[in-house]
């Protein structure tokens, strides 16, 4: 018995009950792919839930308005792909009659899909022979063939996909492309892999020589950037709420927010130059105060310290938003918690 056909015995019993396996319509399928991008199941699955509730079909995302989509796409992070999803459906739906294009030439040209991405939905939707290579598939086949290779750069993909492509089986390539990530994600993890219970323990190089541990191999981590924002609360007796919307093209972009302004370091008390920051927004005398203590958002490549002031003062400037108006905007999601806890 091949180690191809011993997986997919183990997919069989062993594979998570997940909406988008029950389907070969591409829409459901790249929908699931784009959400569960960096993202556990049990975080995305009822961000699917709602989509798939709101959006039955690609001419209904395509309908909605992008503010719309950001503020279902709420908590998920990584917003840009909520912008590339909504583009990609109105582009499918202008352009395309409605119609999922079929091959992975065409998927690929799609806004916001890769390679893997492509060809997951080609395999999956299509039953077309195009291997995915992700995080999962890089951890099983590096310690499956004892891959020296660093994951994290571009010759590993090359080779990687060369692997995958070889491996991969002509009959039914979706399926055995979702056997391969599952066992990734619940048999072949990260940290303490379940190598005793492993359908391919007697096959894999990395079990033989006692190194699993070793792989996958990786270059030096990134260096982690830490930034320091200082929310503005402008409060002036009602409810109302002034913000702006992020413009920058880093993260969060199209976002509302408070005003901000961004130092090199921690503020316990407002400064000389905070107090002149806050003074340029009005011409009427102001109080200011932290509110709670600060907190942490933690991305991959920076790491943002996140304090909220209460300023006391109608500002000049920025936009304001009834209640009714504010909470139907899509805000970063540390906004968004610091809005409910204040509002319990």
């Amino acid at each position: 018995m091949s180690w191809q056909i011993k997986l997919l015995d183990w997919y069989e019993i062993n594979r998570r009950d997940l909406p988008w396996r029950k389907t070969k319509d591409p829409y459901p399928i790249w929908l699931s792919e784009i959400i569960m991008q960096q993202t556990r199941v049990q975080q995305g699955l009822p961000y699917y839930h709602s989509f798939v509730k709101v959006y039955p079909k690609i001419k209904d995302l395509a309908e909605a308005t992008e503010k719309e989509v950001l503020k279902r796409w709420e908590g998920l992070g990584y917003y840009s792909r909520a912008r590339n999803l909504h583009a990609t459906a109105q582009f499918i739906s202008k352009e395309m009659n409605g119609t999922f294009p079929s091959t992975f030439d065409t998927i690929i040209q799609l806004k916001g899909i890769g390679d893997y991405t492509a060809s997951a939905i080609a395999s999956i939707a299509f039953g077309l022979p195009h291997a995915v290579v992700d995080g999962n598939v890089y951890r099983v086949y590096s310690r499956f063939y004892g891959i020296d290779l660093p994951i994290n750069t571009t010759p590993a993909f090359k080779h990687f996909k060369e692997v995958a492509q070889k491996a991969l089986p002509a009959e039914d390539p979706g399926t055995f492309n979702q056997a391969l990530m599952e066992l990734g994600a619940l048999q072949c993890t990260p940290k303490n892999p379940k190598c005793q219970t492993c359908p391919l323990l007697y096959e894999c190089k990395a079990y033989a020589e006692n190194e699993v541990e070793r792989w996958p191999i990786k270059t030096t981590k990134t260096k982690i950037k830490k930034r320091y924002f200082h929310y503005l609360v402008f409060e002036c007796g009602d409810q109302k709420k002034y913000l702006q919307q992020r413009q920058s093209s880093g993260i969060w972009h199209k976002l509302y927010e408070f005003p901000l302004i961004e130092r090199n370091r921690t503020l316990t008390s407002p400064d000389q130059k905070f107090l002149k920051t806050i003074g340029s927004y009005t011409q009427s005398p102001f109080e200011v105060e932290p509110i709670g203590s600060t907190r942490w958002h933690k991305l991959s490549h920076q790491h943002i310290e996140i304090s909220f002031w209460k300023v006391k003062t109608k500002p000049l400037q920025f936009a304001v938003f009834t209640v009714k108006e504010w909470k139907q905007l899509p805000f970063p999601i540390p906004i968004a918690h610091f809005l409910k806890e204040t509002r319990a």
